[in-house]
């Protein structure tokens, strides 16, 4: 019989230990490659920069577009920048340009 308690309570030991050894390795796997581990902020930290660039180029672009729009405002409208438009609106070209037609199939 002590036999018997001595096995019980050495198996109910390692039965916890294992339970708290796989609780800690749970999350400790979760910690590292889960939603919000340590990988997730690699990516998102990658993502990050990505999106900083883009960012920055659309911030330019938007500059660019605007310095063209605001040569066409009404109270300063730039002559060259009037003249592109329009032939690119009414597909007109002048008859001192050279044009060269292709064909697409």
């Amino acid at each position: 019989m002590v036999s018997r308690a001595r096995l019980k309570a050495f198996l109910t030991g390692v039965a916890l230990y294992s339970i708290a050894a796989a609780m800690v390795g749970y999350f400790g796997v979760n910690a590292y490659t889960g939603k919000y581990g340590l990988n997730a902020r690699q990516e998102l930290d990658q993502e990050i920069i990505a999106l900083t660039s883009e960012l920055a180029r659309l911030k330019q672009e938007r500059i660019e577009g605007e310095k063209r729009v605001s040569l066409l405002r009404a109270d300063r409208v730039d002559p060259d920048m009037l003249d592109e438009r329009v032939r690119y609106q009414l597909d007109f070209a002048n008859p001192r340009d050279l044009v060269r037609v292709v064909k697409s199939n």
